[in-house]
């Protein structure tokens, strides 16, 4: 299936989703090259939501442009599967290599702003990622690997902990809440305990 055919078929679980969506989707129909970077106005990207085994954790990576404690992801770099973007994120920015796919349905969409920056050397101007989000886990015992081009850090944090770390304030509110709501739903948690990372589940 195309991703533009994904896209219109991801059911949105809120008004953030559904404007996001209806976006992306005017974006495509008007615009050849939103899977590359040469589009500086917008273009794809993606990220994956990761969990420990026992589902009370999920990893994190402190970004060096966002300054910030954040999921994982990438552009899409004119790969239209961008469930095989997520993973492959995954393993370069943090060094995990055997971690399972959850699904390949789209966990959550979303339209982020990235603000003008440097790299290497280079001026990127301000623009947008439209971001698609997919679910996976990992053993939280596997070795983790610092990609020092694009982070300081690698974590794992329990979910309280997860909303509480961060320095951006919309990505906790409108992201890391609805990904952490979304992830109890799928996996059949209880809310509070999912929270403080008490429940060990099995699928």
């Amino acid at each position: 299936m195309s991703l533009i055919q994904d896209i219109r078929n991801y059911q949105p679980g809120n008004e953030q989703e559904q404007r996001d969506k209806d976006q992306m989707l005017r974006y495509m129909e008007n615009n050849a090259n939103y899977l590359e970077r040469s589009d500086e106005v917008a273009h794809f990207s993606a990220s994956i939501w990761t969990l420990n085994k026992e589902h009370t954790k999920t990893l994190m990576v402190y970004h060096n442009i966002y300054d910030s404690w954040s999921w994982i992801g990438g552009h899409a770099d004119g790969d239209e599967d961008l469930c095989r973007v997520a993973m492959r994120e995954l393993t370069e920015e943090t060094g995990v290599a055997n971690a399972s796919l959850l699904s390949r349905e789209i966990l959550s969409l979303e339209t982020l702003i990235v603000n003008g920056h440097v790299k290497r050397g280079v001026y990127v101007p301000s623009h947008l990622h439209f971001n698609l989000t997919y679910l996976a886990e990992a053993d939280e015992r596997e070795g983790l690997i610092v990609n020092k081009d694009e982070n300081q850090g690698v974590k794992w944090f329990s979910f309280e902990e997860a909303l509480c770390v961060p320095k951006e304030p919309w990505m906790v509110e409108y992201i890391y809440k609805k990904l952490i709501e979304k992830s109890k739903k799928i996996l059949g948690v209880d809310e509070d305990a999912m929270k403080v990372g008490l429940v060990s589940i099995s699928t």
